[in-house]
């Protein structure tokens, strides 16, 4: 850290995650909000991004455009908003943090062509217990692979009905990681009628949307007279904008690269 505040851009300043990261950027001393970034089209644009979010008048303007002095930008906006954001990051050489979800393999396929010249942090949660619980998931299923009696992973995911994608992004990351210690072939999701007894080639994820849920994942390894479950729970947004704030901080120390909340944390 030097000791001038960072230069803080936020893409999707106006989304539910980025009211929280700007007045959160606004209330901590090590940062300074320079930019709350929303779509061409959006009603908010022209608006204070402080009186927005409910931290008040911060002189900071809702706009489409980067502006100039900013150290790294952080983005929770939507899929479709990537290159709007991740083009001008690679050009300028900004530091990035990316925390939208949801992304094609094409779009993955960019943001690694990007890492090459810029530093980039990914990934499908901000939260520092999330990224805890997936390192506990890993060596869950390190430990449990051998297990003569097989073991059965299902993941369970809750979040608000607002919610876009199914699974969550940090579901399917969680089966990844399963299926990387474990080796399962078949990720399905849900299930009906008749499917037949279940093979320990699978994953199930199962998504459920209610209410305003933050967020919450439950990883269950199902064994012949035991079971483990691996829950996490958000109780508030902050939990992942702290985190985003935590990536942004450690993302402008790095050499272009493509990072994750284990580099972060150190994980």
């Amino acid at each position: 850290m030097t000791d001038a505040p960072l230069n803080i851009a936020v893409n999707g300043a106006v989304g539910r995650m980025g009211r929280r990261i700007v007045a959160l950027t606004i209330a901590d001393e090590e940062l300074k909000l320079s930019a709350a970034l929303e779509y061409a089209g959006s009603p908010r644009l022209g608006e204070d991004a402080g009186e927005v979010c409910g931290a008040g008048n911060c002189g900071v303007a809702i706009t489409p455009e980067l502006g100039e002095r900013v150290d790294a930008v952080i983005d929770f906006s939507l899929p479709e908003a990537l290159d709007s954001i991740l083009v001008p990051c690679e050009q300028r050489r900004i530091p990035l943090v990316i925390a939208t979800t949801g992304y094609t393999d094409q779009q993955r396929k960019q943001i690694a062509t990007a890492a090459q010249s810029t530093p980039i942090v990914m990934a499908p949660s901000m939260s520092m217990a999330v990224n805890l619980v997936m390192k506990l998931v890993e060596d869950a299923a390190r430990v449990l692979r051998d297990n003569t009696d097989g073991v059965d992973v299902e993941i369970i995911e809750r979040h608000h009905r607002f919610k876009e994608d199914a699974p969550s992004g940090t579901a399917l990351h969680f089966g990844k990681i399963v299926a990387e210690q474990m080796g399962q072939e078949n990720h399905i999701h849900g299930r009906e009628g008749r499917p037949g007894r279940r093979p320990q080639s699978e994953i199930g994820y199962h998504a459920l949307r209610t209410g305003d849920n933050v967020g919450e994942h439950t990883i269950v390894f199902g064994m012949l007279g035991e079971t483990i479950d691996l829950t996490v729970r958000g109780h508030t947004r902050d939990s992942y904008a702290y985190g985003a704030l935590t990536a942004a901080k450690f993302v402008v120390t790095q050499c272009a690269g493509l990072y994750t909340m284990k580099d972060v944390l150190g994980l």
